[in-house]
């Protein structure tokens, strides 16, 4: 436990002050073990605040006389906040009569994924999803994981760290979502179908979702596989991510791609204990995909195909005009000029991306016409943007 607390995640950390410079509130949100409270805790000055235990309840039952007794321009915690009675109400009025005060509220779903929240507290929050470890913190802060490992083992740190992978932490960790997730929060009490179908989206991960196929293997109802998906999306182990389309008939318009949270559990749900060379191109696609989520909206970030069978792994819309195309590759020199030149004739403005995880710096090249910017993290490309 030594080792992960003392791993500094400092572009989060600056992202979290960067935010507080904004709004007095931040929602920190992020699956289990990810890593939230360490996350906050590591930065100064702080008041750490278990919600879980009755104590801090009971200290938090007068809010106003609790934020009348706080240092005014100091930074509280609340861990696991969904756990206290009315939770909304208590960072309603740290943020209406306390706008010194900040504020971090943590939980492993969004804000509204429990019925406790009756204020969504539009406009007063910030909203900052924690990844698993990116690869750009792991070449930043030299720390001793190859990348091979980081695919295995995944990015949530206990199974980062360890010394090899152990399937019990991934089973375990199944088990605890269910029960202090999805049934509390959600109430689903069906805890083999909605786990079975858990880890047959983390098995596709990467590929094209069929909701019908989805719920015939996993003996549920099409209405209970959308209601599972929907919990699976809100408590973020799913990512959904559509197809982009607007500018040509022969465009892929109507079939999403399903992505897992983590590399871990995809190996994990798989039955991988190595990876075969032809394994890591797919794996790269999922931290790529952490990497452009980590600074995006996620509502801007999608894949393109054509029905000749032309693809771009991702774009990320900047603007109503300019879309980037985002190519993941672990060897650069395999870039599909084809798709790239196709999606350029029908949406001419953005940058071309090849993003490689042994590159150092950017460089570009021309290929037949189009500038390929190469780099191994995309993040810091679009914070010069967005």
């Amino acid at each position: 436990m030594y080792i992960i607390k003392m791993i500094t995640r400092s572009y989060w950390n600056e992202k979290i002050l960067n935010a507080w410079d904004k709004r007095s509130l931040i929602w920190l949100s992020g699956i289990r073990r990810v890593g939230k409270t360490t996350l906050a805790k590591m930065l100064p000055d702080t008041l750490y605040l278990n919600c879980d235990l009755p104590s801090v309840e009971v200290r938090l039952a007068d809010p106003e006389f609790f934020f009348n007794s706080v240092e005014k321009n100091k930074r509280i915690i609340f861990d696991e906040i969904h756990k206290l009675q009315d939770p909304s109400r208590l960072l309603k009025i740290a943020t209406d009569e306390y706008p010194d005060i900040k504020v971090i509220a943590t939980g492993s779903s969004t804000l509204e994924a429990t019925k406790k929240f009756s204020d969504s507290l539009a406009g007063r929050k910030i909203m900052i999803n924690l990844c698993p470890f990116l690869w750009s913190e792991i070449k930043n802060h030299k720390m001793e994981v190859g990348l091979e490992k980081r695919l295995l083992k995944g990015g949530l740190p206990q199974a980062l760290l360890a010394s090899h992978k152990d399937d019990d932490f991934f089973a375990e960790w199944l088990d605890s979502y269910f029960a202090r997730d999805i049934q509390e929060l959600f109430e689903i009490r069906n805890k083999s179908g909605f786990i079975s179908m858990l880890k047959l989206l983390l098995n596709i991960s990467g590929g094209i979702l069929d909701i019908d196929y989805v719920s015939k293997q996993c003996k549920i109802t099409r209405l209970t596989a959308m209601s599972y998906l929907q919990a699976m999306i809100v408590s973020h182990t799913i990512m959904i991510i559509p197809p982009f389309f607007g500018g040509g008939t022969r465009e892929i318009v109507k079939r999403p791609k399903v992505y897992g949270f983590d590399t871990g559990f995809v190996t994990y749900c798989r039955g991988w204990d190595s990876l075969r060379q032809e394994d890591l191109g797919g794996l790269w696609e999922h931290m790529v995909l952490d990497e452009i989520r980590s600074s995006v909206d996620k509502d801007r970030i999608h894949y393109w195909r054509d029905k000749s069978g032309r693809e771009i792994d991702f774009v990320v819309q900047i603007n109503s005009e300019k879309v980037d195309v985002i190519e993941c590759k672990f060897n650069p020199d395999k870039i599909n000029i084809s798709a790239i030149k196709e999606f350029r004739r029908l949406y001419p403005s953005g940058d071309n991306y090849c993003i490689s995880p042994f590159v150092d710096g950017v460089y570009e090249r021309k290929i037949e016409d189009h500038i390929i910017k190469i780099n191994s993290n995309y993040s810091k490309e679009i914070n010069k943007i967005v």
